[in-house]
């Protein structure tokens, strides 16, 4: 942390990873003026380049700002994920990592339904497809291997979310390293399906087991108004077993003299647990 930062710049071996819903771009429909790309691309730069997160899960990205974000994290950094239509087009869940420091050994991305293998399918009552996006990644200075999971959840249907739940705790269980997972839940922390995700004990609520958290608790979904205390935070982080999350927080400052988007960046230091158990 330089002072400039609330995380910053983290080296090996704590990994610093970031869940950001960069808001889609609306173009003329935007309302309020904060809500307008053209205000916010910018602020989003300013964030990125004094955060400069390890691995970055975003949601709601169009095409041209899935193009930006790369540009902003510049040639280092690499990134999987498609559109979440059928044709693999449109709105993603796009996933980040600095190429230099971690290597990619596999990913995938597949739909939240009955259907996974499916592009944008769609079976849970949610209005339009729902994506998780899985990458396998080699820190080269340690050679530790980990997952990374990004995903967004429907706002609309409790059924969907639930399923996403059992989805995405599935994949946790069966993978071979520990995991992060990430994404905008669009449901709060006490809700059935956000505690869904924790039976089995499988993965653990990162801002719940951190050793120190750098912020208060805000509410992620803050729309472009001062950030409060509250029940809706709905961004997450979570970790499964071998990870130790050393701190965590809620990014609630202004950039360029605003937000950068309606929701807040939620940011975590984690470390490979000595014995690969929790903490």
């Amino acid at each position: 942390m330089t002072g400039d930062d609330l995380v910053g710049h983290v080296g090996p071996p704590a990994l610093h990873v970031m869940t950001f819903n960069v808001r889609r771009r609306m173009g003329r429909l935007s309302w309020p003026a904060a809500d307008r790309w053209s205000a916010r691309a910018p602020r989003v730069q300013a964030l990125l380049h004094a955060e400069r997160p390890g691995v970055l899960g975003v949601q709601e990205a169009m095409p041209d700002q899935a193009a930006f974000l790369q540009d902003v994290l510049g040639s280092g950094f690499r990134s999987v994920g498609y559109g979440r239509s059928a044709q693999r087009s449109g709105e993603g869940c796009p996933l980040y990592y600095d190429h230099q420091r971690f290597e990619l050994l596999d990913w995938a991305q597949q739909a939240l339904s009955d259907h996974p293998a499916v592009a944008g399918s769609r079976t849970w009552g949610n209005p339009v497809p729902r994506v998780i996006v899985r990458a396998v990644l080699r820190d080269r200075s340690s050679g530790a291997t980990f997952t990374a999971l990004n995903t967004h959840w429907d706002p609309f249907s409790r059924a969907s979310r639930l399923r996403a739940a059992e989805q995405l705790r599935g994949i946790v269980s069966a993978a071979s390293t520990p995991v992060i997972a990430m994404g905008d839940l669009n449901a709060p922390a006490a809700s059935s399906e956000v505690r869904a995700l924790w039976d089995g004990g499988v993965m653990r609520d990162a801002w719940d087991t951190a050793a120190d958290r750098l912020t208060p608790e805000w509410e992620t979904y803050a729309a472009y108004r001062r950030p409060r205390v509250g029940t809706r935070r709905i961004d997450f982080i979570a970790v499964s077993t071998g990870l130790v999350v050393d701190r965590i927080a809620i990014n609630a400052r202004r950039y360029r003299g605003g937000w950068p988007s309606d929701h807040l960046p939620v940011q975590a230091v984690v470390l490979f647990a000595p014995d690969g158990t929790p903490a």
